[in-house]
């Protein structure tokens, strides 16, 4: 498939084509000790440790199992999240970020063992792990980052060469890191956790919480039924329910993009990516012709922001002529994850008081390894065993720096976009759309969101976000609404693709 012919194509995923199992939906009211919303990495992963640990669990996802963040990644195992151990010890002390890559490294060793004692062939292999800059900044920045190492105790070293066409001032690598098949494992997983009683429902929209001090918390579902717990396990991306108010402004929603492509040629071993932007990020996984799978990604933005979404997978085209001499492209896809201000995952209670819920967010597209570290940590909450990392990782801790300022940026881009929309004139009407072509147009003289399909069928829609308010983008490359302050995304019909929306876009009548 060439470039041209691409960009007709809806992205396709090469992790999502192996058979995975399908459930029916929930049609009555359930009890059980435990709720796991959301059949991701997280949901399954403490699924899987709590149902062998004799736990009564039932998973509801709003779509299918795997089918969201997990299922849309470039799957690397590694605790090398790029530069960001200088900027740990400075913002946490050493003692903690010696934490971060302590439980990470964990999480390695867990799935290589896991895969071998259940017998999942996951595609699981060793690698180091690079982080390179072009630049002399970044040369630097990497110099600071290997002085961190050091101090930490991480394997690894400066090189100043790595085996493609690309030029390089120097990079930094950490040995002994992993990538596998997520999705492979994964469903092993699952199966192990129905094997010891799991239950699973399929498109099961939970949309709302009930809590009493008192009595056990209930999951309200879409159709009206209700799951009685004595635990939550809110592990659905964003979470869909925020009674609080904490999350929605201290996390904000970040897209990347990756492209596959076939070839013959030997793979040199080792994951990298980019210091310097564009981002970049280039592995390979073993095909069963014997072929290898080249999957390149980067061109990092905030989602609904930036330029036209199908420039990122054009750039990446670029980059694999440019790089690997590589013109066909066979699959490609895109994902989202949440960044919390502080860069660490907030994993636990999700208030102080609130013991009986916790959540799991905010993984800034490293949720290979902190996903599955979330599952283990909730399970310990729930089992009431200690954890070494729990307060690391809790939602609630306390370190101001650098939380304030960005804080008050965060915020203000939300404001931004909220007040910018609502004002903003577009010369467009939905007759000028061409066959194929969404955008934000002027509809009986209000902002509006229109899409011509391949029959000419008009599908127009209020392009308010049914979550906050803020008006979404279109999405060229997805064909999707997107809104750029708390990452809902929703079909050219108006249907919700991810949360936190709870409902769809409202259809405007011609």
């Amino acid at each position: 498939m060439n470039s041209s012919e691409q960009t007709h194509h809806f992205p396709r995923t090469y992790w999502r084509e192996i058979e995975l199992p399908t459930f029916d939906s929930l049609k009555e009211d359930i009890t059980v000790d435990v709720t796991i919303v959301g059949a991701g990495i997280t949901g399954i992963t403490a699924a899987y440790l709590l149902a062998k640990a004799g736990v009564n669990v039932a998973i509801v996802e709003a779509g299918g199992v795997l089918n969201g963040t997990t299922g849309h990644t470039t799957a690397k195992l590694t605790a090398q999240h790029n530069l960001i151990y200088d900027e740990f010890i400075s913002h946490f002390g050493e003692d903690k970020a010696k934490l971060y890559y302590e439980s990470l490294s964990k999480i390695i060793t867990f799935v290589e063992n896991t895969s071998k004692e259940k017998g999942i062939d996951c595609d699981f292999s060793k690698q180091d792990a690079f982080v390179y800059a072009v630049s002399d900044k970044y040369a630097k920045k990497l110099d600071t980052e290997w002085s961190a190492y050091q101090r930490l105790g991480i394997d690894g070293g400066l090189i100043s060469n790595i085996p493609f066409d690309i030029e390089i001032k120097s990079a930094l690598v950490m040995r002994n890191q992993a990538q596998y098949h997520p999705l492979k494992f994964l469903r092993g997983l699952l199966q192990e956790a129905l094997n010891a009683g799991c239950k699973v429902y399929e498109n099961t929209t939970a949309i709302d919480l009930e809590e009493e001090e008192s009595s056990q918390p209930k999951v309200i579902t879409k159709d009206g039924f209700k799951i009685t717990c004595n635990h939550v396990v809110i592990a659905s991306h964003f979470p869909f329910y925020d009674k609080p108010g904490l999350y929605f402004a201290r996390m904000y929603a970040d897209r990347s993009y990756a492209i596959g492509i076939k070839t013959d040629k030997e793979y040199p071993g080792g994951m990298y990516i980019s210091a310097d932007s564009p981002s970049r990020s280039i592995r390979y996984t073993p095909l069963e012709n014997g072929q290898n799978l080249l999957i390149l990604g980067g061109e990092n933005h905030k989602t609904g922001q930036g330029v036209d979404t199908l420039r990122h997978y054009q750039a990446l085209e670029t980059f694999a002529k440019d790089v690997f001499g590589l013109t066909e492209y066979h699959y490609r896809w895109s994902a989202q994850d949440m960044v919390t201000l502080d860069k660490l995952p907030y994993i636990g209670p999700i208030t102080k008081n609130k013991e009986r819920v916790l959540v799991a967010t905010g993984y800034k597209k490293w949720g290979m390894t902190t996903g599955i570290l979330a599952g283990h940590l909730v399970t310990d909450y729930i089992m009431k065993r200690d954890n070494p990392y729990m307060d690391l990782y809790s939602p609630q801790r306390l370190d101001a720096d650098p939380d304030v300022k960005e804080f008050i940026s965060i915020n203000a881009d939300v404001a931004k976009h909220l007040v910018k929309g609502k004002l903003e004139f577009v010369p467009k009407d939905p007759q000028d759309l061409a066959v194929g072509e969404g955008s934000v147009v002027m509809h009986n003289g209000q902002r509006a969101g229109a899409y011509k399909d391949k029959n000419g069928k008009l599908y127009i829609v209020d392009t308010t976000c049914t979550h906050l308010g803020c008006e979404c983008e279109w999405n060229h490359a997805e064909k999707s609404w997107d809104c750029p302050c708390h990452g809902s995304r929703y079909s050219y019909a108006g249907d919700i693709i991810e949360g936190p929306a709870l409902k769809p876009l409202k259809k405007v009548s011609e």
